[in-house]
């Protein structure tokens, strides 16, 4: 018998459901090109939302903005519900949250350069090892002299800083080279051609707004935009790497749980590694080990397990095998070792197998009780209850207008940071400030609601930006107020900022004078 606490997902020789508490055992969806990934994933974060769990999905090709509206009785769908014995089904869509970097198709997602980091960022911009040394110095700097890092003019006003002052940064910092702060200045244009500009700034994404439930209990599924983001791998790698280490860093430790607190898809996961150093795939490889114990499951989805390096692969418990086709000497070592990866099973001869899959058919083994794989078995995939097919422009439009984050991120705030104060210091230049408009709203919402007030009548209480808190980092110490948050806050001056800048600048600041800015953990790895 089924319940809430597991997901029927295919069937074959059995059902083949997954456990949701094991679900922060992590997953992995491989397969070729139009054999059925898609479909797959849009499967598992329906049954996770109807089970009550949060899901954040990389819509890469659109085709999953159709998880927000109901499916239809189609021929071939039909036929699925028919071989799999499911009989009549009501088609419904999920609640959806849209969200995209560049505020076309969904609310804006920001971060600050400093939460982001030197690590990240030099990943981003392709540094090499002595320009990522460069940068690093700056942020040291930055972090010394009290300047906040917001936004990409602040750190091309650091920049300017170091080169200005190279002779006393020396001293105590070490070299900085004109041109390797020239390398990373042409990155940072690159990077505002690319659009990337764009997220970073104010006010930054809160991890509890990837955490809603709508009214009848179903976990809200936050569904990115990337088709254009796509264009911009990197850019695309490094945010959800960011977003999964900012999850790793910031949620308490709440061991197994009935069900996770949130399950997080990577989709196009070969591009987190391709071309990554090792000290990064090391930490990846830790934060995928470690972020089960806070809630989080990770499923990485992509064309062959080979994409994924042994170290994560060996940490993720549930799998799906889409077909793959061995026509080259490389694909038939990914054939081989998607087979290897399975708990045998006498009765099928999983090589063979995977070159035979058809369309919507996969290899599964789910973790069972005691947390063991199963066999691994032949299985059709279920047809999902949405939409298979992306939602049209009016649809989305429709969604972002019910969003409960509706006009909470769409207008960017530029407060006094590092830019600001280097350039009114005497004798002091900054950088010129990029010329930029506002940012559009997206579906012409005016009005912040919650997804669980829908149905809940005026009377209902209504979230406002000021429900956000302060967040302070878990290795921070409660403490005096630093002289940089004196001066943005302590004189009054400052009392008319939204609460949600006061928490980025006690999140950016450090905890004491000269003491470095707390970063993630992905960023901090150069001060380990």
């Amino acid at each position: 018998m089924s319940d809430m606490s597991d997901i029927f997902v295919a069937g074959g020789q059995r059902e083949h459901r997954l456990l949701t508490r094991y679900a922060n055992r992590h997953g992995l969806i491989t397969g070729a090109t139009g054999t059925g990934k898609t479909v797959t994933l849009q499967v598992l974060a329906e049954g996770f939302s109807a089970a009550g769990v949060p899901v954040f999905v990389a819509d890469v090709k659109g085709d999953l903005s159709g998880l927000s509206q109901p499916g239809e009785a189609k021929t071939k769908i039909v036929e699925r519900e028919r071989d799999l014995g499911l009989g009549a089904r009501t088609y419904r869509g999920a609640p959806a949250i849209f969200w995209d970097l560049f505020a076309e198709k969904g609310h804006p997602i920001r971060t600050t350069v400093s939460d982001m980091g030197p690590l990240l960022l030099g990943r981003l911009l392709d540094l090499n090892e002595v320009q990522s040394g460069v940068l690093n110095v700056v942020f040291q700097v930055a972090d010394d002299e009290g300047l906040l890092l917001i936004d990409l003019k602040d750190l091309r006003a650091m920049l300017t800083f170091v080169v200005d002052h190279a002779e006393a940064i020396r001293e105590e910092y070490g070299n900085v080279g004109a041109t390797s702060v020239g390398a990373i200045q042409r990155g940072l244009l690159t990077l505002e051609q690319q659009g990337g500009d764009l997220f970073f700034g104010e006010p930054a994404l809160e991890l509890e707004d990837l955490m809603l439930s709508a009214p009848g209990g179903a976990g809200a599924i936050n569904i990115l935009a990337a088709d254009r983001l796509m264009r911009s791998p990197r850019l695309y790698a490094t945010f959800l790497l960011w977003l999964l280490a900012e999850l790793f860093e910031n949620l308490p430790e709440v061991g197994d749980r009935d069900k996770p607190k949130l399950v997080f898809f990577f989709d196009e996961a070969h591009l987190l590694f391709d071309d990554a150093p090792k000290a990064l795939v090391d930490k990846v490889e830790q934060v995928v080990r470690l972020i089960r114990s806070k809630g989080v499951g990770v499923f990485f989805v992509t064309q062959n397990p080979i994409d994924i390096p042994d170290d994560v692969l060996g940490q993720l418990g549930n799998r799906v095998q889409h077909a793959l086709r061995a026509y080259t000497p490389r694909d038939q070592k990914a054939v081989r070792a998607a087979a290897e990866t399975f708990r045998p099973n006498p009765a099928l001869d999983t090589e063979s197998a995977i070159t035979e899959l058809g369309v919507g058919e996969a290899l599964i083994s789910f973790l069972e009780k005691d947390g063991v794989p199963a066999m691994v078995d032949r299985a059709l995939v279920a047809p999902p209850l949405s939409r298979i097919g992306p939602a049209s422009e009016s649809e989305r439009a429709a969604v972002l207008d019910q969003s409960p984050l509706g006009g909470v991120y769409e207008a960017m705030v530029d407060r006094e940071s590092a830019y600001e104060i280097l350039r009114d210091r005497p004798g002091e230049e900054a950088a010129p400030a990029p010329v930029s408009g506002p940012w559009r709203r997206p579906g012409g919402q005016e009005r912040v609601r919650d997804l669980a007030r829908d149905q809940a009548g005026d009377d209902a209480p209504r979230k406002t930006s000021s429900r956000r808190s302060v967040r302070r980092s878990t290795r921070e110490p409660e403490r005096e107020k630093s002289v940089v948050e004196k001066v943005l806050l302590g004189d009054g001056r400052r009392q008319g900022l939204a609460e949600a800048m006061a928490k980025s600048a006690v999140r950016t600041v450090g905890s004491q004078i000269g003491r470095s800015l707390v970063r993630g953990i992905l960023g901090s790895l150069f001060k380990r």
